[in-house]
């Protein structure tokens, strides 16, 4: 995009990108704000819907605009990011509903789903990201920036932030498994799809490619693996298969005689979570690619967005852009 379009109009393009590393990145040195908004979620549902909830989640609050990106939401599966900073704004200061729902609700419901940035875009909406910095929602704004097309009322005036939800420490980055020469089984997963354009992995004695339907949330997960599994088939000139979990595919890696299981770096969400079990499959060597530029880019992401930037010209320098 750089070439055929230049730095300067592929600039709010590159701009998503470099969010999308930063939440990565963050969330990679702090993964248990993952396993608390899952436990979170958990607890709340166990204890039954907070009132407004189900009002929120069918578009029915009265307020229309966020009604309206409610039903935009579950009818297309996309809003745009400044739609959704509002959408979370008035969920969590004025319909007062516990963050940890309200991204929940958009992670089933976004076709672009990414563990790091939807968790923690809500987390930062809520004042939890950065101290004293919360996101309200503004009434005229909005009316201004949808033409007159929402009109919102009652919105709150004063962001309330949830107690009790600070990140925990930063810690070391995980360290993977880097894969080796030997018989491999490729296993993709929605967190990378495009393994056959990774120098380090395009000589890999790779005899099977496979996916795991567990690892698919949605259909467009599916069709996208899909794709991804014709591409590495057709790289690697090996036939593909899909499975229905991780045991499944460990027995095939020991039937077909490959001494490892090789598949893209798992950062933390739902991929990784499964990743554990089979970390203990008995006689399967679990190897992972760390793609180069997540492995200059992440060490920089422990701190806030703006102290990662200060390195973006040099990490595009070190990626040859």
């Amino acid at each position: 995009m750089i070439e055929r379009h230049g730095r300067e109009a592929a600039s709010k393009f590159l701009s998503e990108l470099f969010w999308r590393t930063y939440w990565k990145g963050w969330l990679e040195q702090r993964p248990s704000v993952w396993a608390d908004w899952r436990h979170a979620c958990q607890m709340l549902h166990e204890a039954g819907a907070p009132a407004g909830y189900a009002a929120a989640i069918e578009g029915r609050t009265g307020i229309d605009a966020f009604d309206g990106w409610v039903r935009e939401l579950c009818e297309t599966g996309y809003l745009h990011n400044w739609a959704r900073m509002q959408l979370a704004s008035i969920w969590i200061f004025t319909l007062g509903l516990p963050w940890e729902l309200g991204a929940e609700f958009t992670f089933a419901k976004l076709l672009d789903a990414d563990p790091a940035s939807n968790t923690l875009s809500w987390r930062w909406v809520a004042g939890l990201h950065t101290a004293g910095k919360a996101y309200l929602a503004n009434a005229e704004n909005i009316n201004v920036r949808t033409g007159g097309r929402f009109r919102p009322d009652g919105l709150a005036m004063v962001a309330d932030v949830p107690r009790g939800t600070e990140a925990p420490e930063r810690s070391a980055l995980r360290m993977p498994t880097d894969p080796s020469q030997r018989p491999a089984l490729l296993l993709l997963t929605p967190e990378d799809l495009s393994l056959e354009t990774e120098g380090p992995l395009q000589r890999l004695d790779v005899r099977r490619v496979v996916a795991c339907r567990a690892h698919c949330q949605r259909p467009a997960d599916i069709a996208a693996v899909a794709d991804g599994l014709q591409r590495a088939a057709a790289h690697w000139r090996v036939g593909s298969v899909w499975l229905d979990d991780l045991d499944a595919v460990a027995a095939l890696a020991r039937e077909s005689g490959c001494e490892q299981v090789v598949t893209g770096y798992a950062a933390v969400g739902p991929v990784r979570d499964s990743f554990r079990k089979m970390a203990q499959c008995e006689g399967v060597h679990f190897t992972e690619h760390r793609r180069a530029w997540d492995a200059r880019a992440w060490p920089q992401c422990g701190k806030g967005y703006f102290a990662f930037a200060k390195h973006i010209a040099e990490l595009l320098t070190a990626a040859g852009m």
